[in-house]
């Protein structure tokens, strides 16, 4: 039913834009802050700032309704993670406590609606659907670090989602938050010896991020820049 709405909601988004004039590409780049609300097990908290300044690319398709109004889609490809302080470890019957790093590249598809002056500043929200393609893992330990990474890997939800909320300011800064409705991290994984590293892990990732010419139009720069567009 929740596929089958989005779906819907889409394709009425899409054809209202559609039949505007006013539709243009953007692209921009991501800087991303994030962190987590984390339960594992109830033992709350521990989570750290993560920056991701890289790679993160974005691009848009943008249907301007009116100069008040707008729709989006687009395309991205996303570096999305967390850092966790109190991961842990059985081993040999003690419990120990190690930093742990997690990591994905994930595709992502948004859709949303801007609401203001869209060539000075104006508010945007959305929904954004996305599929990691690429895991990292990293345990720091006695100053030592190990780290692994796998393509596709079962370790994290195949689907991940969640909702947007910006403000973008002329001359292209923006400004982005995110929260993922998604856990980040499978808690059915299971190791080949039978253990469940993640169960009961609960750890939903959310971000604030600055964002750079996300919604100005590609065809602006073929003018002279973004200061011609505002």
């Amino acid at each position: 039913m929740k596929k089958i709405t989005i779906t819907v909601l889409f394709v009425a988004l899409y054809s209202l834009g559609f039949s505007q004039s006013n539709n243009y590409w953007s692209s921009g780049g991501e800087m991303i802050f994030s962190f987590a609300t984390i339960d594992n097990n109830g033992d709350e908290g521990g989570d750290v700032m993560r920056w991701s300044p890289v790679f993160n690319g974005q691009v848009m398709y943008n249907m301007d309704v009116s100069d008040n109004f707008g729709i989006f889609t687009g395309l991205a490809i996303r570096n999305v993670g967390f850092i966790y302080n109190n991961y842990k470890i059985l081993e040999d019957n003690p419990i120990i406590t190690v930093k742990k790093k997690f990591r994905t590249y994930n595709v992502g598809l948004p859709i949303g609606f801007k609401l203001g002056n869209m060539k000075k500043t104006f508010l945007y929200a959305g929904y954004d659907l996305e599929f990691p393609f690429h895991y990292k893992e990293k345990t720091f330990r006695d100053e030592k670090k190990d780290k692994f990474s796998a393509w596709f890997s079962n370790r994290v939800e195949q689907f991940q989602h969640g909702f947007i909320v910006g403000i973008q300011f002329p001359y292209g800064a923006n400004l982005k938050f995110k929260y993922y409705l998604s856990n980040f991290l499978n808690m059915g994984y299971t190791e080949s010896d039978g253990t469940k590293p993640y169960d009961g892990l609960k750890a939903n990732v959310f971000y604030v991020s600055l964002n750079f010419n996300l919604f100005t139009p590609i065809k602006a720069y073929k003018k002279g820049g973004a200061s011609e567009y505002y």
